[in-house]
């Protein structure tokens, strides 16, 4: 097989995986208008309607889940970045022989299952009058974004020439001054990588939302599981709430996506 050949199969191999993949986005958009009786039914053509829309959108508080989810997502993803990069930095730069240990304990927290800590987090938070409140749902996505940041922007920093800060050290910077001026705008497109994932991470969180809320600070995740109800699924309906769900994290990904990609190959070819 010559190389021109290869190349081909390669580029169909691609596509043929790139359309396995957005398939069920295709499928979930044409689905959102059709009507409510055709929501299951594999036709592609049909009469389309904007009433799943309406009914998604317009008759239900939709505006108040995407606030709860906006508001939770934005401050728990910077809340994470506030805390994760000066742990990064000072594991970076200043190492122990014990950092090694402590990096791999940080992200074994990341695997643990959530369902293994729901029932202790639930005492604690109805204890401490958190459940369904926006305060305790940032507490618990700051908790679970926290060792991502510190694994990810350490990578970063460790892609940075330590002559540089040696250089810098030696001309009399101040630590605040080395993190600001001189660390920080080096690994710009490795913090804009980590936040979007933060945020995409939270935005997409339903466990332990769907646990600890009720009415007051759920999220529309949990907003789009009220389209299964003891009547049945919903699909349509569900397919026009899933959609008006996801565009804010794919509008975030197309506006970050030069940032996004830099960051995630940084030190990927030495």
């Amino acid at each position: 097989m010559n190389r021109k050949t290869r190349d081909h199969l390669l580029n169909a191999v691609t596509l043929l995986l790139s359309f396995i993949m957005f398939f069920p986005i295709f499928w979930m958009v044409l689905s959102s208008f059709k009507r409510a009786e055709e929501g299951l039914t594999p036709n592609l053509f049909f009469t389309p309607t904007l009433a799943n829309w309406q009914g998604a959108l317009l008759g239900s508080d939709f505006l108040g889940f995407l606030g709860n989810t906006a508001l939770i997502t934005g401050l728990s993803t910077l809340v994470a970045l506030l805390l994760g990069v000066p742990a990064a930095y000072a594991m970076a730069f200043y190492p122990t022989k014990r950092t090694d240990s402590s990096m791999l304990w940080v992200m074994s927290t990341r695997m643990l299952p959530p369902v293994g800590i729901i029932v202790p987090l639930f005492v604690i938070f109805r204890d401490l009058d958190l459940l369904d409140t926006h305060l305790g749902m940032i507490i618990v996505y700051t908790g679970m974004n926290v060792p991502l940041v510190i694994w990810m922007v350490r990578s970063f920093m460790l892609e940075v020439p330590f002559e540089i800060i040696e250089a810098a050290r030696m001309d009399g910077v101040t630590l605040w001054q080395e993190v600001r001026n001189l660390v920080l705008p080096l690994i710009v497109p490795g913090l804009a990588a980590t936040a979007l994932l933060c945020f995409i991470f939270a935005w997409n969180e339903f466990f332990f939302a769907f646990n600890l809320t009720t009415i007051d600070a759920s999220p529309l995740s949990v907003y789009i599981s009220s389209f299964k109800t003891d009547e049945g699924f919903f699909w349509a309906q569900l397919s026009a709430a899933s959609t008006a769900t996801i565009l804010p994290v794919l509008i975030a990904g197309w506006v970050a996506q030069k940032q996004l990609v830099t960051g995630l190959t940084m030190g990927a070819v030495k």
